[in-house]
């Protein structure tokens, strides 16, 4: 493996990695930060049933950052 990343335009035919290695990625989503929100609906003819949502952050802690509350946190 020569570590050449084939770029996502490419017309040809892929022939090595495609975009970002995991370990990239996963270091990106936990340095910025990620919001997962969604909703599911559960309806028997068209009548809503239950209803789920689902709203979740995602990222890293560091402690050389002060929390935003004054009294350090809700805990």
């Amino acid at each position: 493996m020569t570590g050449e990343v084939v770029p996502w335009d490419n017309p040809e035919p892929l022939s090595g990695p495609v975009g970002v290695p995991l370990v990239d990625l996963l270091d990106r989503v936990l340095a910025t930060g990620v919001v997962i929100s969604g909703d599911l609906v559960i309806a028997i003819a068209e009548v809503p049933l239950v209803r789920l949502s689902l709203h979740a952050l995602l990222s890293s802690v560091n402690e050389r950052v002060p929390a935003p509350w004054a009294d350090g946190g809700p805990l």
